[in-house]
């Protein structure tokens, strides 16, 4: 009598190596796995990440790591009140050799940026990013260049109250998918990170799981996840009651709509799904939309009220679809 084996359904070869991208981040970047699953999903949804925080908790390391996971190129340019937008973009410079201008590109033609601690330059450095992170073009001397693809820009933000920083105008802070928050790591991981000190020897170890052409594949494919026409209007609901709020002043944009679903496509991914569930959107609702609204700031009792208090009452009052 014959046995029959039992068939196996196949492994997507992409979706074991977007494990292993996560995994690989998680080697040098310890104690976060939820923040590691927000950069994913920013990165999975051709958007680009805020990181507002306190210096010192990993933010760099955490863009390294994804750049080395990716075999990609990676800049960190750091922001200062001097910068110009030439140091970021790029410059002609003349050769005398040749008689010509030759254009030296700056840092924002590799394929991960770390534009770190962005509040600290001017707004008119600010605005360099904005082309680029909008259009995925710089334009210079009359030119337009595309800048190649995959792209992502990790930007992050010292906390307002610190001493010399700038206000993100809004058109700005919405070019952003995502805005998240590392915060300190607990003591187990602490002491983890001072005996391996994973930012240093680590991440130069730290080998390529992954190519560009695998992640634009991904990045594809989070077009074609499935989002019941329930859960759009869940996410509209959600949207609109930013927008008739008495504690808000500006709402979240239509931009703001898209990013929502097209992020809560890419967690369904990154969790091995191919449709969006509630959850996806409850749980990004706040990421992705508490820097696209603009608060009043004060109750009537002349308490503070924070726009992240208040979209936490939205979820709270708004229907879940079942």
């Amino acid at each position: 009598m014959s046995v029959k084996s039992e068939a196996h359904p196949e492994v997507d070869p992409l979706l074991l190596r977007l494990a292993e991208l996560r995994v690989n981040i998680d080697r040098v970047f310890l104690g976060k796995p939820e923040v590691v699953t927000q950069v994913l999903v920013a990165c999975l949804s051709r958007g680009h990440l805020l990181i507002e925080d306190v210096p010192g908790v990993g933010k760099t390391v955490l863009a390294r790591a994804l750049a080395r996971s990716l075999d990609l190129s990676f800049a960190r340019i750091q922001l200062t009140p001097d910068l110009l937008p030439s140091d970021i973009i790029g410059v002609s410079v003349y050769d005398m050799k040749t008689g010509n201008f030759e254009f030296k590109r700056g840092p924002i033609f590799a394929h991960v940026v770390l534009a770190d601690e962005i509040n600290r330059t001017t707004p008119r450095t600010q605005s360099a990013l904005l082309e680029a992170m909008s259009e995925a073009q710089v334009s210079v001397d009359g030119r337009t260049m595309k800048l190649e693809q995959p792209f992502m820009v990790l930007a992050t933000q010292n906390p307002l109250e610190f001493e010399g920083t700038y206000f993100l105008p809004e058109n700005q802070l919405d070019r952003f998918a995502l805005r998240i928050g590392i915060g300190y790591p607990s003591r187990e991981v602490e002491a983890r990170i001072v005996l391996e000190q994973p930012g240093t020897e680590a991440l130069d170890a730290l080998q390529p799981v992954m190519c560009g052409r695998d992640l634009l594949q991904l990045q594809e494919r989070v077009a074609d996840i499935r989002v019941d026409q329930r859960l759009v209007d869940y996410a509209l609901s959600l949207v609109e009651a930013t927008r008739a709020h008495d504690h808000l002043q500006v709402g979240v944009s239509p931009r703001g709509t898209i990013a929502l679903i097209r992020a809560a496509q890419a967690l369904a991914l990154l969790s091995g799904r191919d449709f969006v569930v509630p959850d996806d959107v409850k749980s990004l609702f706040l990421p992705v939309c508490a820097h696209r609204v603009v608060g009043k700031g004060y109750l009537h009792d002349g308490h503070a009220v924070s726009v992240e208090q208040v979209l936490a009452g939205i979820l709270r009052s708004v229907a879940v679809p079942d």
